[in-house]
């Protein structure tokens, strides 16, 4: 195991200390340039992030992981969100003979089996290409909330991820759900239309259902599996799967 660097950890803690989001965005990019990257699911919270980065020109490459099982309404916010901008937000693939063994083997809904095929879907379709769009970058920004679920109360906003060897930002590690939905409207965001219909968590179709009022934020992920498995790998340091 590689040890965290000591001295960019701390310094770059106390280089965004009292600074709004943008400018942390922007620090960050000046400090690394070339090597900060942002992974959108372009849901609520990524949203937000985007809007951060692109309407002030901030010079951070933005992707996303496109599973092969997203639901049309997130390609056509994906779509909006290019046209309002005027950007090309990149697209991460999973390793096409990898799909094709596991849908030939298994079949197409392999994750409702166990934990362990869906672990195995997410690891080829989402784990796998995030690792690639991460290589060689120094920075990673995404858009958890502490909110979200128990997994993700601990973190800190600026955070060393050992697993890839990089720094995470949490911008919006801090904000409420309704502070990202007036966000939104305030600055009239491009935004996934399943948000409207309960869906506040949206990942792959097979595995995303809207949530019932009193459910909790993460109740419509995977929602056959129980509340201590609801992450997919990309934002934990547990080993999901060996392929």
């Amino acid at each position: 195991m590689i040890a965290e660097p000591t001295h960019t950890l701390p310094s770059l803690t106390e280089q965004l200390r009292g600074l709004t989001n943008v400018e942390a965005l922007r620090s960050l990019a000046e400090t690394f340039p070339g090597e900060v990257i942002f992974s959108t699911s372009l849901g609520y919270e990524d949203q937000v992030i985007t809007d951060l980065i692109l309407a002030n020109d901030i010079p951070i490459k933005i992707f996303t992981l496109d599973t092969g099982r997203m639901f049309s309404e997130t390609y056509s916010v994906w779509k909006k969100t290019n046209d309002r901008y005027g950007s090309k937000i990149e697209a991460y693939f999973p390793r096409q003979e990898k799909v094709e063994n596991l849908m030939t083997e298994k079949g197409p809904y392999s994750m409702y089996e166990s934990v362990e095929n869906r672990k195995e879907c997410c690891f080829i379709r989402k784990v796998e290409p995030l690792n690639r769009a991460l290589s060689g970058q120094k920075v990673w920004i995404t858009g958890i909330r502490a909110e979200q679920s128990a997994n993700r109360q601990g973190m800190t906003q600026l955070e060393w991820d050992d697993a890839h060897q990089l720094v995470k930002f949490h911008p919006l590690l801090d904000w409420t759900f309704e502070e990202v939905k007036q966000y939104i409207k305030g600055h009239n965001v491009p935004y996934n239309p399943l948000h409207d219909r309960g869906f506040v968590s949206i990942g792959c179709q097979p595995c995303t259902r809207a949530i019932q009022p009193g459910e909790d934020f993460r109740a419509g992920r995977w929602w056959w599996e129980d509340n201590s498995k609801k992450e997919c790998g990309l934002h934990t340091h547990e080993e999901v799967f060996k392929p």
